[in-house]
């Protein structure tokens, strides 16, 4: 598979950062439900910034979770209500810091979300898997995968007591219990 050299690196440099971020997201869970400062003291993430408590900000956000899978994917799972609500996020100044300063990247050389509609919801989901012995990243990076998705909803569904998605996202002919 060839690739852009500069687009390598920057791929790499945002890998490893991400690793370590949606690390640092799982791992400060529990202080956070404890109410003790999220700040990491083992060299993780340090100095990144709370992209969760970032996301939950941005008007337009219906809700945001972050798991670890049982094939060892750390995932950030972030609801936006349209596409308005999902580039007021891109284009926030913490998203763009973190694009900025710890991937080399330019928010402004991209045009994110390119042919998708206005007016639906957009479910993005973050995930990586750091590389281990089992899973070594290509050309030594520090991730074994790295992917930013986006999905939107399908009519129909149902839930008894609540749902994996936010209540406040609409889904057409979602039986709610």
């Amino acid at each position: 598979m060839k690739f852009n050299a500069l687009g390598l690196i920057a791929g790499l440099a945002f890998g490893a950062l991400s690793a370590s971020l949606v690390s640092t997201v799982i791992a400060d869970q529990p202080a956070k439900e404890a109410g003790e400062s999220p700040t990491r003291t083992d060299g993780g993430a340090q100095g990144f910034p709370d992209l969760v408590s970032g996301l939950r900000e941005v008007e337009g956000v219906l809700g945001v979770e972050a798991a670890r899978t049982s094939s060892g994917k750390n995932v950030i799972f972030a609801w936006f209500e349209n596409k308005a609500a999902a580039k007021r996020w891109y284009y926030s100044d913490m998203h763009r810091g973190v694009m900025e300063n710890f991937a080399g990247m330019a928010p402004e050389a991209m045009t994110p979300m390119e042919g998708i509609a206005d007016d639906i919801p957009i479910l993005c989901i973050a995930s990586v898997t750091p590389a281990s012995k089992d899973k070594p990243g290509q050309d030594g990076a520090p991730f074994a995968q790295i992917a930013i998705e986006l999905y939107t909803t399908l009519p129909g569904g149902i839930s008894l007591g609540g749902s994996f998605s936010p209540e406040t996202l609409k889904v057409k002919g979602m039986e709610r219990y």
